[in-house]
């Protein structure tokens, strides 16, 4: 596994892949005095497809995804990964269109532990009542990423 820190509008992110493939990718909470140049060309590709997503110019990302866990929690992730750019559901939509509709709060809990945040959408999961909640990144980060989307 190759570890490189990207530097987006939101703060640095922490991204593990092996090749192409991702396996996370995270807001870094304190500064890093990691280096964030790239040199190897899946890290250029990956970092690439960031800085088209941040100036516009990408709607969707084009990368291959290895996220992590349970059964429920990558059926989960991959309903994440369908909604479109520029759209939103709440949790019990998500609970649904997986097939369990009173699994709202556990949906909730998978979103929660997305390990590939902003590539597997959570940002475009919101409230039943159109707010926006839950965010391990920072509502603030959520409200950025959805008025860049232009959602907000």
């Amino acid at each position: 596994m190759n570890t490189f820190y990207y530097a987006s509008p939101l703060g640095v992110l922490k991204i593990i892949h092996e090749g192409q493939t991702i396996f996370a990718l995270d807001f870094v909470k304190r500064k890093s005095r990691q280096t964030l140049s790239f040199k190897k060309q899946p890290e250029q590709k990956i970092a690439k497809q960031l800085d088209e997503y941040f100036c516009s110019q990408r709607t969707t990302f084009q990368l291959e995804l290895a996220p992590s866990g349970t059964s429920f929690q990558l059926r989960v992730f991959q309903k994440l990964c369908a909604i479109p750019f520029g759209k939103t559901v709440s949790y019990g939509q998500l609970a649904k269109a997986i097939g369990q509709p009173q699994a709202a709060q556990a949906v909730g809990q998978a979103v929660r532990n997305n390990p590939i945040a902003l590539i597997i959408p959570c940002h475009r999961v919101i409230g039943s009542n159109g707010k926006l909640i839950g965010f391990a990144g920072g509502l603030w980060r959520k409200k950025w990423l959805l008025k860049h989307e232009r959602v907000v």
